[in-house]
């Protein structure tokens, strides 16, 4: 019976507070979003293209030449694809400003025109017949700089402002600078990355890197990396770069590229990296890209981008390194099959944060981490983490619903469904074949947390993920003098409309007059429902969700009349009872709604605001529970059907 206490945990009291963790104001947190978002500009014109989604991409050789004291880039890109039809041409994404002067086959030249829909119409001599793989190789050049917050920039850096370039593409940039297929969900299998420029500079990209060779006053850095990648995440950055390593046991290296004037600071900050990647190891898998590296390069923007192995960075917080690192197993090794889906990405990448909160700093200050988070999502009464408006960039990177809320909804279904189960269930979506680095939605994620905790989550996902709002609750409680039961009544009101009551279990802790605790987690289903506890002390007061393990607000607690009062005041007669009961309410407390369950827990009865007399008529006989809810808790009574 849903009265009844169903689930107790008893943990132990933590003493104290955490350093305030303001992550609503923190300026990486800030610069996180603010940098995704202004890359994102291109994303606003631009739809998968339909014209581009007839043959899959398998691999490029990427040859670059570049300048950082120049706007410009030239080379060739060589794309190599397997036709899903029968193919007479072959369309890639280029912004029109990018000059196309040769298109070649096999070396033979090709006929080729470019569109004010920034495609590259390339014309076959011959069909290429469906599943054979084939190749073009493009020549162009250009100046893919139209503004400041383009996916192709330059700056300088250091007192002797030192030129420095570098690329930043999510989401839909990449055509911006040189030729690709711009499609989400077809990543690119393996890429070579050949860039020629000054010899006084370094270019750091994706991948392992294989040689740096001079030619001339010129050096050509190659860079391979061998892993699925979609064409957002590839990158390069080039300027008088200092490079070094960070000490670790891992198996693969982690490189570093920063600005010469900040190396110390650099150097003292990425000290932490190697231990954060070895957290995520063991709370999830191995690093994805193990057999490669992980690094970051220093560029221009504050915040930082997840390029694949090679994050770049505008800061060196604790919490942006856990973050952008985090991506790698959230975001890319497995990306968000939809932008509705971001949360995939970010809501991942912002809870890897809290873990390292929790790992490395204690439960306090994990508690704290997560107060913060909520107090920001309840700044308003409204919005859903699945994103409604796919074209608007700052309804998809919002810090409040994408990143925080999205976090916390981990941090719940963890709660709900504990640690082995929740850990187990994400290590095995990693793992799933269908989506390792590939791509998922929502349900994909819900299936595996299904399959290994064997709880349908519907309910959840539709209360939280697609639901707006929080919940609001109150807990009315009292407890009888003479055997120590306390009695708890549970109501809950919504922020918004669009859910009409959020399922959760609730963490209460009840504190006793001698310094006694007790931690109770409450399987709440219903609204204004009751629970009932035995205990061996004198309660002194009772919490709400004291560690912030929910999104919630204006949670409270208030005593109540004791049963033994509640129960002198209100009486039911006659018993047995035939057809008619009657209410007797002396105290004149507000009677709010009565219940009546038989003797296996099925509801046989339920009226709201009842008045004194009850018809019985359809009951059958037998002995009968009788659920009384007052503005002052509840009371329970048990009468004969006759």
């Amino acid at each position: 019976m849903k009265y009844f206490l169903l689930h107790i945990i008893i943990i132990i009291s933590l003493s104290g507070y955490a350093q305030e963790i303001e992550l609503g104001h923190s300026e990486y947190f800030k610069e996180i979003i603010a940098s995704e978002q202004k890359y994102a500009g291109n994303k606003l014109s631009f739809k998968a293209n339909p014209n581009t989604g007839n043959y899959d991409v398998k691999y490029h050789r990427l040859e670059w030449n570049v300048n950082p004291a120049q706007s410009s880039i030239s080379g060739q890109v060589t794309t190599y694809f397997t036709a899903s039809q029968d193919l007479d041409h072959v369309i890639f994404d280029l912004s029109q400003n990018m000059f196309v002067s040769k298109v070649s086959q096999r070396y033979a030249d090709l006929n080729f025109s470019q569109n004010q829909n920034d495609e590259l119409i390339n014309e076959l001599p011959s069909i290429i017949t469906e599943n054979t793989i084939d190749s073009l190789t493009i020549t162009y050049s250009g100046n893919p700089v139209s503004s400041g917050l383009g996916s192709f920039a330059i700056d300088m850096h250091g007192s002797n402002s030192t030129p420095v370039l570098w690329t930043l593409s999510e989401p839909f940039g990449a055509k911006g600078w040189w030729p690709c297929k711009q499609d989400l969900i077809d990543k690119i299998d393996s890429i070579d990355v050949y860039v020629r420029h000054p010899s006084a500079f370094k270019a750091a990209s994706n991948g392992l890197l294989i040689e740096e060779k001079n030619e001339g006053l010129d050096l050509i850095t190659h860079w391979r990396h061998r892993y699925p990648i979609p064409a957002y995440l590839i990158a390069i950055a080039v300027t008088n770069y200092e490079v070094y390593k960070d000490n670790s046991s891992l198996e693969f290296d982690i490189v570093n590229y920063v600005y010469p004037e900040n190396l110390a600071t650099a150097q003292n900050a990425t000290r932490i990296t190697p231990d954060i990647m070895e957290l995520f190891n063991n709370l999830f898998e191995m690093y994805p890209f193990a057999k490669e590296k992980y690094g970051h390069a220093q560029f221009g923007w504050g915040g930082g981008m997840e390029h694949t192995t090679m994050t770049f960075m505008g800061g060196w917080s604790r919490g942006l390194i856990a973050h952008e690192l985090a991506h790698h197993w959230f975001g890319n090794k497995i990306t968000c099959g939809s932008w509705e889906d971001i949360w995939l990405n970010e809501g991942f990448a912002t809870y890897l944060d809290g873990l390292v909160y929790e790992n490395f700093d204690g439960e306090v200050a994990f508690s704290s981490w997560r107060r913060s988070l909520v107090e920001n999502i309840t700044s308003q009464t409204s919005g859903s983490t699945f994103v409604t408006d796919t074209t608007s960039v700052g309804r998809i990177f919002n810090g409040r619903l994408s990143y925080r809320k999205g976090a916390m909804i981990l941090h719940m279904l963890r709660y709900k469904l504990g640690d082995e189960a929740f850990f187990t269930a994400i290590r095995n979506y990693l793992a799933d074949p269908e989506l390792a680095f590939g791509y998922a939605r929502t349900t994909d994620l819900q299936k595996h947390l299904e399959a290994t905790s064997g709880e349908d989550l519907n309910e959840f996902f539709l209360d939280w993920f697609y639901g707006e709002g929080y919940p609001e609750y109150e807990l009315i409680w009292s407890q009888n003098d003479t055997d120590k039961m306390i009695h708890l009544q549970v109501s809950q009101t919504q922020s918004h409309p669009s859910v009409s009551f959020f399922e959760m279990p609730l963490p209460v802790l009840v504190r006793g007059m001698s310094g006694e605790s007790e931690q109770l987690r409450l399987e709440v289903t219903e609204n204004k429902q009751n629970f009932g506890l035995q205990l061996n002390f004198d309660v002194l007061s009772v919490e709400l969700d004291p560690d912030s393990q929910l999104i919630s607000k204006n949670n409270k607690a208030v005593l109540g009349l004791d049963r033994e009062t509640l129960s002198n005041s209100i009486s039911i007669y006659p018993n047995p009872v035939g057809n008619i009961l009657k209410i007797d309410n002396k105290g004149n407390f507000e009677l709010t709604k009565i219940t009546i369950y038989n003797i296996l827990g099925e509801k046989m009865l339920e009226k709201e605001n009842p008045q004194n007399n009850i018809a019985l008529d359809h009951l059958e006989f037998g002995l009968h529970l009788v659920v009384l809810d007052t503005d002052q808790g509840s009371l329970h009574k048990t009468i004969l059907k006759k």
